[in-house]
């Protein structure tokens, strides 16, 4: 039997011969329905649609459309690995203060509580003295500017640099506002070596996992107590929240991709949009995405003034009609 000379395939594999075509379908706003057969995936796949007019003639769907649309179904599938992790973070909450000291759980070696950051660092600086293969990092905004960042960068730059030398590899997930901050780019081009980075929005709390056999994460508030993991199904488990946030998340680091402006919306504004539909309040807007209060209503004034919006209840409601989030509802 001849094999199909067009199999099946998605998108994150779309064809050289489909991607071709829609690249000529975006310049010349269409192309004939004929050649459209020829390349049957680009109709499948939502790129592609018949123009109203006339039946033999196929037209593009805008690519930032066409990308919200596809990233809809990850967001759903991540929105419940946070919603695990969350249940997860429950249930071994209480089981921290059971430890008669501070700094250990008694016969468990696969779990061990540690205090203070001396010997936080202590205990991740033995583990990636270790490690040979991979590092992958979760950093939200929190502690990663002001004097804890000044410190906790001063301390990471020789292990970081030690394990890239020996061949290893980093991917650090940054929140988006991070990038902003000079020091956060600076210390992630002075590590030469595989070192890659994307970002979100919205990151869950900071993570360690060192070459998937130890996972470090924080145990409370105010970063004086971490948890070090070593339990084979837990550090599965990070590690593949870890790595659906990593493909839905946007390459920051080393060349950064500019993320889709929605009908004028730029992605911060359809970030901040998610959260105002929710009901939430200008403060809790911006401890979510990591930025200042200020900065954050400016955003908020930017979004009412592209929307037309006279009052804090209307932008709800011009948000809901606009259709910018329309691709975001399975959230992060």
């Amino acid at each position: 039997m001849t094999p199909d000379p067009h199999a099946e395939h998605g998108v994150e594999d779309l064809c050289a011969a489909g991607a071709e075509l829609y690249g000529c379908a975006l310049g010349d706003g269409h192309v004939s329905a004929q050649d459209a057969t020829k390349v049957p995936c680009l109709v499948d796949l939502g790129l592609l649609h018949p123009a109203p007019d006339d039946p033999g003639r196929m037209e593009p769907v805008a690519p930032a459309v066409a990308l919200n649309r596809m990233l809809r179904g990850a967001r759903v599938r991540i929105a419940g690995e946070w919603r695990r992790q969350e249940r997860l973070a429950e249930l071994f909450a209480p089981l921290m203060h059971i430890a008669p000291e501070p700094g250990t759980v008694p016969a468990s070696p696969a779990l061990r509580l540690l205090s203070g950051t001396r010997r936080i660092n202590q205990a991740i600086g033995e583990a990636m003295a270790q490690a040979r293969e991979e590092v992958l990092c979760i950093q939200p905004h929190a502690g990663m500017v002001g004097a804890r960042g000044t410190a906790a960068e001063s301390t990471a730059y020789g292990r970081d640099k030690a394990f890239l030398d020996r061949g290893g590899r980093f991917r650090t997930l940054y929140q988006h506002t991070l990038f902003h901050v000079q020091a956060v780019y600076t210390y992630t081009e002075s590590l030469k070596g595989d070192n890659v980075a994307r970002g979100l929005d919205e990151v869950p709390d900071r993570l360690v996992v060192i070459d998937r056999t130890v996972a470090f994460l924080p145990a409370d508030g105010d970063g004086s107590l971490a948890l070090e993991v070593r339990h084979p199904a837990l550090i599965g488990y990070f590690a593949t929240a870890f790595d659906r946030l990593w493909h839905l998340a946007t390459p920051l680091f080393p060349k950064a991709e500019q993320r889709p402006t929605v009908n004028g919306v730029t992605p911060r504004q359809q970030a901040i949009a998610a959260l105002l539909v929710e009901g939430h309040t200008d403060a809790v807007i911006a401890a979510r995405l990591g930025m200042n209060i200020r900065t954050a209503r400016v955003h908020i004034a930017k979004l009412a003034t592209t929307l037309g919006s006279e009052s804090r209840a209307q932008l709800g409601y011009l948000i809901g009609q606009s259709g910018i989030l329309k691709d975001r509802e399975g959230g992060l």
